[in-house]
Protein backbone atom coordinates (compact mmCIF):
# COMPACT_ATOMS: atom_id res chain seq x y z
CA UNK A 1 0.00 0.00 0.00
CA UNK A 2 1.40 3.39 -1.00
CA UNK A 3 1.16 6.62 0.99
CA UNK A 4 1.86 9.39 -1.49
CA UNK A 5 -1.00 11.64 -0.40
CA UNK A 6 -3.70 11.31 2.23
CA UNK A 7 -6.26 11.02 -0.54
CA UNK A 8 -4.77 7.52 -1.06
CA UNK A 9 -6.33 6.44 2.24
CA UNK A 10 -9.85 5.73 3.42
CA UNK A 11 -11.29 6.83 6.74
CA UNK A 12 -10.93 3.23 7.95
CA UNK A 13 -7.27 3.15 6.87
CA UNK A 14 -6.62 6.18 9.08
CA UNK A 15 -8.50 4.73 12.03
CA UNK A 16 -6.73 1.39 11.68
CA UNK A 17 -3.36 3.13 11.57
CA UNK A 18 -4.11 5.18 14.69
CA UNK A 19 -5.37 2.10 16.51
CA UNK A 20 -1.92 0.52 16.12
CA UNK A 21 0.08 3.56 17.24
CA UNK A 22 0.18 2.52 20.90
CA UNK A 23 0.90 -1.13 20.14
CA UNK A 24 4.44 -2.39 20.83
CA UNK A 25 6.76 -2.65 17.87
CA UNK A 26 6.74 -6.09 16.27
CA UNK A 27 9.87 -6.66 14.15
CA UNK A 28 9.01 -7.04 10.49
CA UNK A 29 12.43 -7.59 8.96
CA UNK A 30 13.20 -6.54 5.43
CA UNK A 31 15.03 -3.83 3.52
CA UNK A 32 14.19 -0.16 3.15
CA UNK A 33 15.34 2.08 0.31
CA UNK A 34 15.71 5.46 2.01
CA UNK A 35 16.12 8.70 0.07
CA UNK A 36 15.86 11.97 1.94
CA UNK A 37 16.08 15.39 0.33
CA UNK A 38 16.84 18.34 2.60
CA UNK A 39 17.18 18.48 6.39
CA UNK A 40 13.90 17.26 7.88
CA UNK A 41 15.54 16.74 11.26
CA UNK A 42 12.50 15.38 13.10
CA UNK A 43 11.26 13.26 10.20
CA UNK A 44 14.72 11.82 9.56
CA UNK A 45 15.25 11.05 13.26
CA UNK A 46 11.96 9.27 13.80
CA UNK A 47 11.90 7.26 10.57
CA UNK A 48 15.40 5.89 11.21
CA UNK A 49 14.42 4.95 14.76
CA UNK A 50 11.24 3.31 13.41
CA UNK A 51 13.35 1.26 10.96
CA UNK A 52 15.47 0.01 13.84
CA UNK A 53 12.52 -0.81 16.08
CA UNK A 54 10.93 -2.82 13.27
CA UNK A 55 14.12 -4.70 12.45
CA UNK A 56 14.38 -3.09 9.01
CA UNK A 57 17.75 -2.65 7.32
CA UNK A 58 17.96 0.59 5.39
CA UNK A 59 20.17 1.74 2.57
CA UNK A 60 20.43 5.46 1.87
CA UNK A 61 20.12 6.34 -1.81
CA UNK A 62 20.76 10.10 -2.05
CA UNK A 63 18.84 11.93 -4.78
CA UNK A 64 17.21 8.66 -5.75
CA UNK A 65 14.61 10.23 -8.04
CA UNK A 66 16.86 12.95 -9.44
CA UNK A 67 18.22 10.57 -12.06
CA UNK A 68 17.12 10.85 -15.67
CA UNK A 69 16.03 7.21 -15.73
CA UNK A 70 12.40 6.41 -16.32
CA UNK A 71 10.47 5.60 -13.15
CA UNK A 72 9.51 2.19 -14.51
CA UNK A 73 13.16 1.33 -15.10
CA UNK A 74 14.20 2.40 -11.61
CA UNK A 75 11.42 0.30 -10.11
CA UNK A 76 12.18 -2.69 -12.31
CA UNK A 77 15.84 -2.74 -11.35
CA UNK A 78 15.49 -1.95 -7.64
CA UNK A 79 12.28 -3.67 -6.52
CA UNK A 80 14.04 -7.06 -6.12
CA UNK A 81 16.35 -5.55 -3.48
CA UNK A 82 13.83 -3.69 -1.30
CA UNK A 83 10.60 -4.33 0.58
CA UNK A 84 9.55 -0.69 1.01
CA UNK A 85 10.68 2.77 -0.14
CA UNK A 86 10.60 5.86 2.11
CA UNK A 87 11.32 8.95 0.02
CA UNK A 88 11.47 12.68 0.69
CA UNK A 89 11.40 14.29 -2.75
CA UNK A 90 10.35 17.80 -3.76
CA UNK A 91 9.12 16.68 -7.19
CA UNK A 92 5.74 15.26 -6.22
CA UNK A 93 4.83 14.17 -9.75
CA UNK A 94 8.08 12.19 -10.06
CA UNK A 95 7.43 10.54 -6.69
CA UNK A 96 3.88 9.59 -7.69
CA UNK A 97 5.13 8.25 -11.02
CA UNK A 98 7.65 6.02 -9.26
CA UNK A 99 5.07 4.76 -6.77
CA UNK A 100 2.75 3.81 -9.63
CA UNK A 101 5.58 1.90 -11.34
CA UNK A 102 6.91 0.05 -8.30
CA UNK A 103 5.52 -3.22 -6.96
CA UNK A 104 6.68 -2.25 -3.45
CA UNK A 105 4.97 0.17 -1.04
CA UNK A 106 6.20 3.76 -1.30
CA UNK A 107 5.89 6.26 1.57
CA UNK A 108 6.06 10.00 0.96
CA UNK A 109 8.24 11.44 3.72
CA UNK A 110 7.47 14.92 2.28
CA UNK A 111 7.05 16.40 -1.17
CA UNK A 112 6.15 19.76 -2.64
CA UNK A 113 2.47 18.82 -2.57
CA UNK A 114 2.06 17.06 0.74
CA UNK A 115 3.42 16.03 4.10
CA UNK A 116 1.11 13.13 4.92
CA UNK A 117 3.14 11.56 7.73
CA UNK A 118 3.42 14.83 9.65
CA UNK A 119 -0.29 15.56 9.31
CA UNK A 120 -1.32 12.03 10.32
CA UNK A 121 0.77 12.54 13.46
CA UNK A 122 -0.69 15.93 14.34
CA UNK A 123 -4.23 14.76 13.59
CA UNK A 124 -3.68 11.73 15.85
CA UNK A 125 -2.57 14.07 18.63
CA UNK A 126 -5.70 16.18 18.24
CA UNK A 127 -7.95 13.13 18.07
CA UNK A 128 -6.42 11.45 21.13
CA UNK A 129 -5.59 14.48 23.30
CA UNK A 130 -7.93 17.34 22.44
CA UNK A 131 -11.17 16.20 20.81
CA UNK A 132 -12.31 13.53 18.32
CA UNK A 133 -11.14 14.77 14.96
CA UNK A 134 -14.57 14.89 13.36
CA UNK A 135 -15.74 17.17 16.19
CA UNK A 136 -12.63 19.34 16.53
CA UNK A 137 -12.70 22.94 15.35
CA UNK A 138 -9.43 23.28 13.45
CA UNK A 139 -8.03 26.46 11.93
CA UNK A 140 -5.12 26.41 9.50
CA UNK A 141 -3.43 29.80 9.56
CA UNK A 142 -1.28 31.01 6.69
CA UNK A 143 -0.65 30.48 2.98
CA UNK A 144 -1.09 27.07 1.34
CA UNK A 145 1.87 24.74 1.91
CA UNK A 146 2.41 21.01 1.61
CA UNK A 147 1.25 20.65 5.24
CA UNK A 148 -1.92 22.67 4.60
CA UNK A 149 -2.69 20.66 1.46
CA UNK A 150 -2.39 17.41 3.42
CA UNK A 151 -4.82 18.81 5.99
CA UNK A 152 -7.23 19.60 3.15
CA UNK A 153 -6.98 15.99 1.97
CA UNK A 154 -7.45 14.58 5.47
CA UNK A 155 -10.57 16.68 5.98
CA UNK A 156 -12.07 15.16 2.85
CA UNK A 157 -11.08 11.61 3.81
CA UNK A 158 -12.36 11.89 7.39
CA UNK A 159 -15.44 13.97 6.57
CA UNK A 160 -14.90 17.09 8.66
CA UNK A 161 -14.55 20.76 7.72
CA UNK A 162 -11.36 22.69 8.37
CA UNK A 163 -11.14 26.50 8.44
CA UNK A 164 -8.22 27.92 6.44
CA UNK A 165 -7.42 31.56 7.22
CA UNK A 166 -5.14 33.22 4.68
CA UNK A 167 -4.82 36.07 2.19
CA UNK A 168 -7.85 36.01 -0.18
CA UNK A 169 -5.56 35.57 -3.19
CA UNK A 170 -5.02 31.95 -2.05
CA UNK A 171 -8.69 31.12 -1.57
CA UNK A 172 -10.16 28.40 -3.78
CA UNK A 173 -13.15 26.11 -3.90
CA UNK A 174 -12.35 22.86 -2.09
CA UNK A 175 -14.57 20.26 -0.50
CA UNK A 176 -14.43 20.29 3.32
CA UNK A 177 -12.29 23.45 3.41
CA UNK A 178 -13.74 26.83 4.36
CA UNK A 179 -11.42 29.65 3.32
CA UNK A 180 -11.54 32.96 5.15
CA UNK A 181 -9.30 36.01 5.50
CA UNK A 182 -9.27 35.89 9.29
CA UNK A 183 -10.88 33.55 11.79
CA UNK A 184 -12.79 35.14 14.66
CA UNK A 185 -14.85 32.17 15.82
CA UNK A 186 -14.13 29.66 18.60
CA UNK A 187 -11.48 27.11 17.63
CA UNK A 188 -10.01 24.11 19.46
CA UNK A 189 -6.62 24.22 17.74
CA UNK A 190 -4.75 26.51 15.35
CA UNK A 191 -2.07 25.08 13.07
CA UNK A 192 0.63 27.09 11.32
CA UNK A 193 3.39 26.13 8.91
CA UNK A 194 6.60 27.78 7.72
CA UNK A 195 5.80 30.27 5.00
CA UNK A 196 6.84 29.44 1.44
CA UNK A 197 9.12 31.72 -0.54
CA UNK A 198 7.36 34.92 -1.54
CA UNK A 199 5.00 34.99 1.44
CA UNK A 200 6.53 37.79 3.48
CA UNK A 201 3.64 40.06 4.50
CA UNK A 202 3.88 40.41 8.27
CA UNK A 203 0.26 41.58 8.30
CA UNK A 204 -0.69 37.89 8.07
CA UNK A 205 1.48 36.73 10.98
CA UNK A 206 -0.50 34.97 13.71
CA UNK A 207 -0.70 37.08 16.88
CA UNK A 208 -1.93 36.46 20.41
CA UNK A 209 -4.77 38.88 19.63
CA UNK A 210 -5.89 36.58 16.81
CA UNK A 211 -5.80 33.62 19.18
CA UNK A 212 -7.82 35.53 21.77
CA UNK A 213 -10.55 36.12 19.18
CA UNK A 214 -10.62 32.35 18.61
CA UNK A 215 -11.22 31.63 22.30
CA UNK A 216 -7.67 30.84 23.47
CA UNK A 217 -7.24 27.63 21.39
CA UNK A 218 -4.34 25.20 21.49
CA UNK A 219 -1.49 26.23 19.19
CA UNK A 220 0.29 23.63 17.06
CA UNK A 221 3.04 25.30 15.01
CA UNK A 222 4.51 22.93 12.42
CA UNK A 223 8.29 23.07 12.89
CA UNK A 224 10.59 24.59 12.01
CA UNK A 225 8.65 27.72 12.96
CA UNK A 226 9.88 31.28 12.47
CA UNK A 227 9.04 34.04 14.93
CA UNK A 228 8.39 37.20 12.93
CA UNK A 229 6.94 35.34 9.94
CA UNK A 230 4.11 32.85 10.47
CA UNK A 231 4.19 33.63 14.20
CA UNK A 232 4.41 37.15 15.59
CA UNK A 233 5.29 35.88 19.09
CA UNK A 234 7.23 33.13 20.84
CA UNK A 235 4.88 30.11 21.09
CA UNK A 236 6.58 29.01 24.31
CA UNK A 237 4.88 31.99 25.96
CA UNK A 238 1.41 30.83 24.85
CA UNK A 239 -0.37 28.74 27.52
CA UNK A 240 -1.96 26.56 24.87
CA UNK A 241 1.26 25.67 23.03
CA UNK A 242 1.14 21.93 22.35
CA UNK A 243 4.80 21.69 23.29
CA UNK A 244 7.87 19.91 22.03
CA UNK A 245 6.73 16.55 23.43
CA UNK A 246 3.83 16.47 20.97
CA UNK A 247 6.29 15.65 18.18
CA UNK A 248 7.45 12.53 20.04
CA UNK A 249 4.39 10.96 18.41
CA UNK A 250 6.20 11.04 15.07
CA UNK A 251 8.05 7.87 16.03
CA UNK A 252 5.06 5.60 16.82
CA UNK A 253 3.06 7.04 13.92
CA UNK A 254 5.91 6.48 11.45
CA UNK A 255 6.29 2.97 12.80
CA UNK A 256 2.56 2.35 12.33
CA UNK A 257 2.71 3.74 8.77
CA UNK A 258 5.49 1.31 7.88
CA UNK A 259 3.64 -1.61 9.44
CA UNK A 260 0.46 -0.75 7.56
CA UNK A 261 2.24 -0.13 4.25
CA UNK A 262 4.12 -3.42 4.41
CA UNK A 263 1.21 -5.57 5.56
CA UNK A 264 -1.34 -4.59 2.91
CA UNK A 265 -1.40 -5.39 -0.80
Amino acid sequence: MNLIGLADLTRQDVRDLWASVRSPAVPLGGNVAWSFEGNGIRTRTTFIQAFRELGLSFVELPNFLKTGERARDLAGYLDPFYDVYVIRESNHARLAEFAAASKRPVVNAMSSEGHPCEVLTDAYFIDSSIKPLEEARICLWGPPTNVMRSWHELAQVMGFTVIHACDPRWHEAKANVQFTAYCEQPMDVVITDAWPAGADDAAWSLTTAHLALMGQPRLLPTPPFSIGRELAFDPLAWPGFTGYAQKELLLPVHRAILQQAMSRP
